[in-house]
């Protein structure tokens, strides 16, 4: 817990002094974000509040994963890689929003096959290693499942999942970091306990390459911790899409290494409402020309009732707290 402890620590002042050099430098160029006017109202004063802070906690994550892992490093560079791919994606999107003022970013299908090039490596990364191949485990059960070839595809499809259900879930101050916080908390508690069974068991290659897992997911949340000094309600600077898409590429890779991706919708239960809330917001108006909510994602619903913004990022983080004791309890 100590060595937790420590990178944790270290994570959150270098997000913390990454914040105090380039926040003010983001401003002198005028890196601001564009409030759309489809959003709620409440959200217009926020204009001009400088984007693509994801840079706050990504060079901490990556520099300290690189820098601190010893031994079999395969897992901890394969987690920085992903991180790494859908973070670039995340700056060239915020990067054409911001300073090409075109306010959609990558078009859609730049987005999706940067997106899958990505996910893919990623996939056909874990079902070529013999410490992962084509098994999950199920949650509850215990047992694993054998996908096969089916894998790959599977990994694929759950990936960009989480990773675009990352982006939809950055919606309001503190929110995407906040819950993230929680869901890297926990999912280094799970590392460790991977960690201390594979050392038990005599499996170095495995013990040492989640022992510097535990390395990346305390930057994870050390990052998050720091960067929520900046970005909690009201907001000095907010992610963008660097930070959103890196975020959600640093969790995915994780439970892609951890097989246990089928745990997400537990754990990360909050993203995958958001996503839901879209899908059926979607659905529903193309099928019945109807809203199901006052607007989607399901943070803005909340809003529109009438909740005040740190009310719903408050209750968000507490669902993913319950979300997440209850996978702690049932792994």
């Amino acid at each position: 817990m100590k060595y937790f402890a420590s990178i944790v620590i270290i994570s959150f002042l270098t997000t913390l002094l990454m914040g105090i050099l380039l926040i003010p430098w983001l401003r002198r160029l005028k890196l601001g974000q564009t409030v759309r006017d489809d959003g709620p109202k409440s959200h217009l004063s926020k204009s001009g509040t400088p984007t693509m802070g994801g840079i706050l906690f990504l060079v901490p994550l990556i520099a300290i994963s690189l820098a601190l892992p010893k031994g079999n490093q395969d897992f901890v560079l394969a987690a920085v890689l992903a991180t790494i791919g859908f973070g670039l994606i995340g700056f060239v999107d915020d990067y054409i929003k911001v300073v090409k003022k075109r306010s959609l970013g990558l078009r859609a299908y730049q987005k999706i096959i940067s997106q899958l090039v990505v996910a893919v490596a990623l996939a056909v990364y874990a079902y070529n290693n013999e410490f992962i191949g084509s098994s999950v485990v199920i949650p509850f059960v215990g047992t694993e499942w054998d996908l096969g070839i089916l894998y790959i595809p599977a990994a694929v499809f759950i990936i960009i999942g989480t990773v675009n259900s990352f982006n939809l879930t950055d919606g309001l101050d503190g929110l995407c970091s906040g819950i993230t916080l929680i869901v890297s908390a926990t999912l280094s508690i799970i590392i460790t306990a991977a960690w201390r069974l594979a050392d038990r068991q005599g499996m170095t290659w495995l013990a040492q390459n989640y022992q510097n897992l535990i390395i990346f997911s305390a930057a994870l949340t050390g990052g998050c911790l720091g960067f929520l000094r900046y970005n909690s309600h009201p907001a000095q600077v907010f992610m963008g899409d660097t930070g959103s898409l890196g975020l959600g590429g640093a969790v995915a890779a994780l439970s892609i290494l951890l097989r246990i991706p089928l745990w997400l919708p537990i754990f990360g239960g909050v993203y995958m409402a958001e996503s839901i809330s879209v899908i059926l917001q979607v659905g529903s108006f193309k099928l019945r020309g109807k809203r199901v909510f006052k607007m989607a994602p399901l943070h803005h619903h909340f809003e529109l009732t009438g909740m005040p913004e740190t009310r719903v990022v408050a209750m968000f983080m507490i669902a993913a707290a319950i979300l997440c004791l209850f996978t702690l309890l049932s792994i």
